[in-house]
């Protein structure tokens, strides 16, 4: 048995159209606004221990202190969690994530509680920096939802900031692009 992830900081859904998804959230469900990265700086990525160059489009909002991530993969044929899980269950909650917001000894700590289970990542990456590690667990036994631990140091005041906005919305500016941090 897979140890305790945490609190649940974010819901992640796989999509294949992102800005109808941002529609989705925004119009329907009034969570907002999206912070959208056209293509997210993902690197040194492994999927089941073999390098790969899958390229992700991302959007965030919060909705009080739960962050909704909407990803969607731009070159589906590279291997990847996202292009299986939706060829094994289509769009929808692809993981629970944790954030790990104290350090890279935190983040390894949360990743060895996990070895110790015998749980270990099968999708891992960072996105070019210290601070800004991610692994995703294997604990697809309800509809291929698994769990992710965000090392989130690098991101702090930008999710703050994320949150804020969320807190203040008036419906203006549902989508704010992002071409870094």
């Amino acid at each position: 048995m897979a140890p305790s992830l945490g609190t649940v900081d974010q819901l992640g859904y796989v999509v294949t159209d992102l800005p109808a998804a941002m529609r989705h959230w925004t119009e329907n469900l009034g969570v907002g606004p999206f912070f959208h990265f056209a293509e997210a700086p993902i690197v040194n990525t492994y999927y089941l221990g073999e390098r790969t160059a899958a390229r992700i489009g991302v959007a965030m909002a919060f909705s009080g202190d739960l962050q909704i991530e909407l990803i969607q993969q731009l070159n589906p044929e590279a291997p990847s969690a996202y292009a299986d899980f939706l060829r094994q269950h289509g769009e929808g909650l692809h993981h629970l994530g944790h954030f790990v917001e104290d350090g890279e000894a935190e983040y390894d700590a949360h990743v060895r509680r996990f070895a110790d289970a015998g749980v270990v990542p099968y999708y891992n990456g960072d996105s070019g920096g210290p601070g800004t590690r991610f692994a995703y667990f294997p604990t697809e036994a309800h509809g291929g939802t698994v769990a992710e631990v965000i090392e989130t140091a690098l991101y702090r005041d930008f999710f703050a900031m994320m949150r804020d906005a969320a807190r203040d919305w008036d419906g203006s500016g549902p989508v704010r692009a992002i071409d870094g941090i």
